[in-house]
């Protein structure tokens, strides 16, 4: 283990309307939105909402839209901006995936049961660039990092819970989320947060700060800084398996592995579970300036540097990569030679991320204008350590570096008002440029060294010993050619173990360009109806053209009670990471470890496999919805229905195997055509691959769900009470048949794997110098397959739980704040896995939704000036 490092705005929402629409208008209406959101305390949360860009409160929202304060964030005991998005929105979802190569440090998540790259995400109304990690699993999701997003930066956050491609473009198929930056002239803050786990270990430490300063009398410069450090947790026990276990071997073998797991990873369990070591800087300013008093140069932008390392699984004797092999001189050799208790690799990333916005917006008499331009970079560089390229043998080294990933994204976009009076018409025009890059990794950690081969230096002929065999055995080799078991037929793997390098057949630059223009225009119909409708055109360089639309309006029924509702379509280009990503890992599919291939739908392998050209993906979604103002009580109720067509996903894992089987009616005969397939294709190392797969677009969905939310505010002689309480229901199910592409497991798994339930109670109480939060987060029960037989004995069903945090805060002086609290009072954990997948030391699935790290408790001063 590493040692510790002790170390008011508007909300802008857009429901329904592009938000840049806003921005133009924001010189001419800020005296009034500046007014009307005064009371930062007002339960009904005020956004700009519409063309006109007047103030209209939450529940006039003709789309469901959740606005999130500064307040609200720093009210989360969490660093990771995904896991404060998921703690105050039940609709969003992340995991921890402790083995998932570049899913370790880039989480991937999910809105409304749909993957991140479903929803697009914004920065100031302006999208932000694509992480370069593609997941390899599942959706492929390439989203944005939002890790990368400091706390300390963030003036409100939207959600916005609806389909909204025909505003934003592509990959707004589940909505939308936009991080406002703050914009002081002056003052700032300053935290420092300790916290660790009831366990002993996963110290946290994080540091933040903004400061704003004036540009002269028109301008503003706000400048935000994170600072973060977690160290790993380790909730697994020791690696005992029917094939395999540790406590069983020899003492001396004992003694080797703890002394390698504890040199690797500091934990006497040699295939550790929990999160992985993190560290980050991050930093992000926001501008800008008055020209004049209707026209204003901005610009914003961040750069940040993390890194984190984990560990794949544990490699034993015996296990397809600890094996003997002859070497050269006829000798017997093995791994164990290196790594005489086994060896367990050590994934390490570090992650590159920065950017650049900047435009100029104002008003031209009834016209608003916002021209801009951005540029996003994203890099992710691996390192391998603590492992082997067996197919090299004993002149393998312990050490790679299999590449670099990078997403590279450039837009210029235009956005335009006009003002009719009692209607905003809209139009815009944007070009995207961008581009995925695999950088090719160190020559070693790709190499197909000798021993991917059977009877690489020509020992045997047939049964017998060859010249070249007779030779070693005259100088005292055990070689014998009739044995089929003799280590020189041994077969490894290719590449650096657990993660092998892009070799220069799949390296490259996978590029693409697009633009797209739209209008839209909204306002009252009648003094109880207001409408919005939008229509948008966009073409692909690799995907072609699309139109998408959407309708929505909100009619108010009484000065209460209003209903509103919304229909739209969408349309989801693949990225070009999604179609040009390549990656042979490490699965066990039934506790044995597997290299497995996934290769480009687009490429020679994976065609040699059946596989198809990608697709773009189609939505459709509806929404209906009841919203209440009532006094302090505030309510929404909408339901959500979101049919998902072609949608991409990872075909089911197809077995490889180089036996030989002609009969198409006997088992194995597929797996032995794929290793035809892949050797065809000239895939290195082909022998030693055990499955292949790859993205299609697979099948068809339909996700539906309702969302509740409520907020009510008590005053009394005791202080300020304020309760909050967010219910989301959610499911998938498919639409069309996906037997062709998914196994009866992984179709099982897709329906049933998550949660259909969570909710999110808080109650923050204030009185005097004193204030206290207390939150309770639900997750329902959800049900997982081990296999496709789908016998209810390899089905488990998880049950729900409740999670409990409270915080208190004691105001030392009017610019310093001391806080306390605890994160999961009750060290509550998920139901511990009981079918095959949990397997190899782990005790709680390590997707699951649910955290399996307990308690955590924490203290945080903050100083405000």
């Amino acid at each position: 283990m590493r040692k510790n490092k002790i170390h008011n705005a508007i909300a802008l929402a857009f429901t329904g309307i592009t938000l840049s629409l806003a921005a133009p208008l924001a010189l001419a209406q800020e005296a009034e939105a500046e007014e009307t959101a005064v009371d930062t305390q007002n339960v009904e949360k005020i956004a700009v909402v519409g063309a006109r860009g007047a103030p209209r409160s939450v529940t006039s929202s003709p789309v469901p839209v959740d606005v999130l304060s500064a307040e609200d964030i720093e009210a989360v005991a969490f660093t990771d901006m995904n896991n404060v998005l998921m703690t105050l929105v039940p609709s969003y979802s992340v995991s921890r995936q402790p083995i998932s190569d570049g899913g370790t440090f880039i989480r991937p998540a999910t809105l409304r049961g749909m993957p991140t790259d479903k929803t697009l995400v914004l920065v100031n109304s302006k999208r932000r660039h694509r992480a370069a990690l593609v997941s390899i699993g599942g959706s492929g999701t390439q989203g944005p990092d939002i890790a990368t997003i400091p706390t300390a930066a963030i003036g409100s956050v939207e959600v916005l819970r609806d389909g909204a491609a025909a505003q934003y473009g592509s990959d707004a198929i589940a909505g939308v989320i936009n991080f406002q930056l703050k914009e002081n002239t002056e003052g700032g803050s300053f935290t420092a947060d300790y916290g660790s786990y009831f366990e002993g270990d996963g110290d946290q430490i994080t540091i933040t700060g903004n400061k704003g300063f004036a540009l002269g009398d028109d301008g503003f410069l706000s400048i935000s800084a994170e600072y973060s450090d977690s160290e790993a947790t380790f909730r697994g026990e020791q690696y005992c398996e029917s094939w395999f276990c540790v406590d069983d071997q020899s003492e001396q073998y004992i003694a080797d592995a703890t002394a390698m797991a504890n040199s690797v990873h500091g934990s006497d369990e040699v295939q550790p579970w929990g999160q992985p070591n993190s560290s980050g800087t991050r930093i992000f300013f926001n501008s800008g300036y008055s020209l004049t008093s209707e026209m204003e140069l901005y610009a914003f932008g961040n750069y940040s540097e993390s890194e984190g390392d984990g560990s794949f699984f544990y490699r034993y004797p015996g296990n397809g990569t600890i094996e003997d092999i002859r070497l050269e001189d006829g000798s017997i050799w093995n791994p164990t030679e290196f790594f005489p208790g086994g060896f367990t690799p050590r994934f390490s990333g570090e992650v590159t991320d920065y950017s650049f916005v900047g435009g100029i917006k104002g008003m031209s008499g009834d016209l608003g204008y916002d021209i801009s331009g951005r540029y996003g970079y994203n890099d992710i560089s691996y390192t391998l350590a603590n492992t082997i390229n067996p197919s090299m043998g004993n002149e393998s080294p312990t050490s790679f570096q299999p590449g670099d990933l990078t997403n590279e994204e450039t837009q210029i976009q235009a956005d335009f008002t006009y003002d009719l009076a009692e209607y905003v018409l809209a139009f815009g025009a944007s070009y995207l440029d961008e581009s995925y890059k695999i950088s090719e990794g160190e020559v070693d950690s790709y190499f197909a060294g000798p021993y991917a081969t059977s009877d690489p230096w020509g020992f045997c002929d047939g049964d017998a010993a060859s010249a070249a065999g007779l030779a070693v055995i005259a100088t005292g080799s055990t070689l014998d050619c009739a044995d089929s078991d003799d280590a020189v037929y041994t077969v490894v793997g290719v590449g650096s173990n657990g993660f092998p390098g892009y070799s220069p057949d799949y390296s490259g630059t996978y590029s693409r360009d697009s633009y797209a223009v739209y209008t839209d225009i909204s306002g009252d119909i009648t003094d109880e109806l207001f409408a919005q409708a939008a229509i948008r055109y966009e073409d692909y360089s690799d995907f072609g053209s699309e139109v998408v639309y959407k309708v929505a309006g909100i009619y108010q029924v009484s000065d209460v009670v209003a209903v509103r509702s919304s229909y739209g379509t969408g349309f989801r280009a693949p990225t070009p990471g999604q179609q040009g990503t390549t990656n042979v890992s490490t699965r066990l599919p039934d506790g044995f470890p597997v290299a497995t291939g996934l290769f480009p739908a687009g490429g020679d392998v994976a065609q040699a496999l059946g596989a198809e050209e990608l697709l773009p993906e189609k939505s459709t979604n509806f929404t209906l919805g009841l919203t209440a103002s009532y006094g302090d009580l505030t309510f929404t109720l909408d339901y959500y229905n979101i049919k998902l067509e072609d949608r991409l996903y990872s075909v089911s894992t197809r077995d490889v195997s180089t036996t030989v089987v002609t009969d198409p009616d006997a088992d194995g005969y597929d797996a032995y055509q794929n290793f035809l397939a892949l050797d065809g294709a000239g895939v290195s190392g082909a022998a030693s691959i055990g499955g292949v797969f790859f993205f299609q677009n697979a099948f068809d969905t339909v996700t539906e769900g309702v969302d509740a939310v409520a907020t009510y505010k008590i005053e009394s002689t005791y202080g300020s009470t304020m309760l909050t309480g967010s219910i989301n229901y959610n499911k998938t199910e498919f639409d069309s048949d996906p037997s062709e592409y998914l196994n009866d497991e992984d179709q099982f798994d897709l329906e049933n794997g998550t949660p259909e339930m969570r909710g999110v109670f808080s109650v923050t109480h204030s009185y005097d110098v004193w204030s206290a939060v207390a939150r309770l987060s639900y997750y329902g029960e959800y049900e997982n397959a081990a296999d496709s037989t789908l016998d209810p004995e390899t089905i488990q069903t998880f049950g729900s739980e409740f999670m409990f945090d409270i915080e208190g805060s004691y105001l030392i002086n009017e610019n310093l704040t001391l806080s306390v609290g605890v994160r999961n009072l009750f060290d509550n954990y998920p139901d511990e896995g009981t079918i095959g997948e949990t397997c190899c030391g782990r005790i709680y699935r390590s997707d699951s939704v649910v955290d399996w790290q307990g308690g955590y408790y924490y203290t945080r001063l903050a100083a405000r000036f």
